[in-house]
């Protein structure tokens, strides 16, 4: 006997993420069996014409929404971030090099921590001191002359602080962790050497990292590494070396198709501010709840904010989901509200976030 669908409640997860509601019909249209195929991308070999149009299909839409030029590869990988934390050294790091971090949070922590593995790295800047409170300004950085390259994460998820424009960091490469706002906002990918996201935020279910490199840095990569772990056989290979997380790919497509209908990456920034705004004009407006980021630093992808206890905060969260708003809770190393808007999420969720923030006030400030 069929089941009663369940209606679709708001998802402010910080990942896996929200994903646009006309793919996941599309993805249900055909699961069974793609148009003109006749079996589900499920089963599909990853050496087939098929996957190879699909895969095709979704690199040129991300370089048209990204605006990659020519001379940087795009690269689909498995792994997450936590692989290219130990990937991005071990390609890039020569013997007797140097590469500079910059601490913004627990994932450039992480990242700093698997780099040290493999060579020699300093922390060019960092906000520890601040509870990583607030993005470290330029003249705050101590950038090495020569390094190999300079780390960075753009979007701290459980700090809930994203930088506003990139570090200049002169000639030396700029490689970026930007799992969790890649897509969200505009990007002058000329200014990186090295992208790199997992997809569970904004382009895809978990399960694929895309890579977005200079080919002067594919060329770094040392011959003595495992050919699973070198940045240059992906790039000969096509992202085909192993078998690639193929339905992934084929959704993250999906979503990009979605992206560009919707205007593009400038269109979506523009939304994402919108509701953004909403939420941090919400917290202000109050003396009830507390946002935990300096506000030029705050993400408009992760809002993090407190109430006046815990008890109160554990309340919101349980009055919340059962208010069809799920995924509030806090990081369990900060505690607290944490509300992550991501590109899928509609605006009339933030509004339903907003009402039933200034209902519990009344009720329980």
């Amino acid at each position: 006997m069929t089941q009663p669908a369940t209606p679709r409640i708001f998802n402010f997860s910080a990942g896996p993420a929200v994903l646009p509601l006309p793919v996941l019909e599309q993805v249900q249209r055909d699961l069974t069996s793609l148009p003109g195929v006749g079996m589900s991308v499920l089963e599909i070999s990853h050496r087939s014409a098929t996957f190879d149009r699909i895969a095709e299909a979704a690199e040129a839409d991300l370089r048209r929404l990204v605006g990659i030029p020519d001379h940087f590869r795009v690269l689909f990988l498995q792994g997450g971030a936590s692989l290219q934390f130990a990937m991005v050294p071990m390609n890039l790091l020569p013997p007797g090099g140097v590469a500079d971090y910059i601490l913004t949070g627990t994932w450039s922590q992480k990242a700093l921590a698997e780099a040290r593995c493999v060579g020699s790295v300093r922390v060019a800047g960092t906000t520890e001191t601040e509870a990583f409170s607030r993005i470290p300004a330029q003249h705050e950085l101590d950038l090495s002359p020569g390094a190999a390259y300079v780390h960075m994460t753009s979007n701290n998820t459980i700090r809930g602080t994203q930088w506003g424009a990139p570090p200049d960091v002169g000639d030396v490469p700029l490689v970026c962790d930007a799992c969790s706002d890649i897509l969200s906002r505009p990007i002058d990918i000329t200014r990186y050497g090295l992208v790199y996201a997992g997809a569970q935020k904004n382009l895809a279910p978990a399960g694929l990292t895309v890579a977005i490199i200079r080919d002067d840095l594919v060329a770094r990569t040392p011959e003595q590494l495992p050919a699973m772990l070198q940045y240059r056989v992906h790039a000969e290979h096509g992202s085909h070396y192993n078998t690639p997380p193929v339905f992934t790919i084929y959704v993250m497509g999906l979503v990009l198709r979605w992206l560009l209908d919707a205007g593009g990456v400038e269109a979506i920034a523009v939304a994402n501010e919108r509701k953004a705004r909403r939420l941090y004009d919400a917290i202000d407006a109050s003396d009830f709840y507390r946002g935990t980021a300096a506000r030029d630093s705050r993400s408009l992808m992760n809002v993090t904010f407190r109430l006046p206890s815990e008890e109160l905060e554990q309340r919101f969260v349980r009055e919340a989901s059962a208010a069809d708003l799920s995924g509030l809770k806090g990081h369990r190393s900060m505690g607290g509200i944490r509300a992550s808007l991501y590109n899928a999420l509609p605006e009339r969720g933030v509004a339903a976030l907003v009402e039933f923030m200034q209902d519990f006030e009344r009720m329980a400030g």
